[in-house]
């Protein structure tokens, strides 16, 4: 592995208490975890074009799309609160307010909390219940099960916690339709699938920190070989399973093409990972970012071409 990167003193990271009553709210804002949420986004609104068939009713999805943010953002919120000692140890995530300091740990509790309750009522009140109670059993899932319990408990972490990142293409389609149906399950086991790898090769860039704040992910644990293969294995079922939408949704041909192009195009960036292990590189060496942002692309551009087809039916 690569020498450990010399890490800095907690005291020169954590900073003062906010001063000015924006610095505040912006120190609040930053326990939502924006990036998180726009990538939430990035699977909700594409699905909600697919269930409306087209163009779906606007403020439907506004409604949707707001309440959504603050579910995902009271899970976030209260993610921080719970892993405050991990962000503490981390210099990936040191900079974040509680570690900093910058917000007290209740006012993180109650400020989650209460997201969650506006969120659920929202949903309800404005869009039906089924969506609202769907949203509320994944941010209690993301609190409960992945991050008090499996988190720090199993390599297998972000394997079965993605479910919660999951749930937002199940709350677009209910949104919608007031329904399930196999579409959004079959996308739903798009982001199953697609999540550990992406994760996993975050994780290999970031092995010191996992190890040094003692949360057990897969290369904290296991061999880069072992978790190259298995970003390999997962990586597959991830194409695999995008191609589904095609008979289950009745997509035109735009669908299946686009979706076999960027598959092709990710399926050769982790085998080019494993070439690389297999030639003997090891740590930074790997590169394993660069199948990272390929596949915050590839999860993008597939969602959008799921919004471009539904257009074209």
């Amino acid at each position: 592995m690569a020498p450990a990167t010399p890490q800095p003193d907690l005291a020169q990271e954590a900073g003062p208490p906010p001063r000015t009553i924006g610095a505040l709210v912006k120190a609040y804002i930053a326990l939502t975890k924006p990036r998180i949420i726009e990538l939430l986004l990035i699977t909700t609104l594409p699905v909600m074009f697919l269930a409306a068939r087209g163009l779906p009713d606007p403020w439907l999805a506004i409604a949707t799309l707001v309440f959504g943010t603050l579910s995902a953002g009271s899970a976030n919120a209260l993610n921080c609160y719970i892993d405050r000692d991990i962000d503490a140890a981390m210099r990936r995530t040191r900079r974040r307010p509680l570690a900093r300091h910058q917000v007290s740990p209740r006012g993180a509790l109650v400020f989650g909390v209460a997201l969650g309750a506006i969120s659920t009522a929202g949903l309800g009140l404005t869009v039906n219940w089924l969506a609202a109670l769907l949203s509320l059993a994944a941010n209690l899932f993301y609190v409960f099960v992945y991050s008090m319990y499996l988190k720090r408990r199993t390599a297998q972490n972000v394997v079965w916690g993605g479910i919660a990142g999951c749930m937002p293409v199940l709350i677009g389609w209910a949104g919608i339709t007031g329904g399930l149906d196999w579409a959004p399950v079959v996308l739903f086991g798009v982001v199953f699938f697609w999540t550990p790898p992406h994760t996993w090769t975050l994780a290999m860039r970031y092995r010191e920190d996992y190890a040094a704040a003692s949360v057990p992910m897969l290369p904290v644990v296991a061999t880069e070989r072992r978790v190259v293969l298995e970003s390999i294995a997962y990586t597959w079922a991830t194409v695999l399973c995008s191609l589904l939408l095609w008979p289950v949704a009745g997509t035109t041909l735009l669908y299946p093409v686009v979706a076999l192009a960027l598959g092709a195009a990710c399926l050769w960036e982790v085998h080019r990972l494993l070439g690389r292990v297999n030639a003997g590189k090891t740590g930074v060496a790997l590169r394993p970012m660069r199948f990272f942002h390929w596949s915050n692309a590839y999860l993008a551009l597939l969602f959008l071409t799921v919004a471009i087809d539904s257009l074209l039916v």
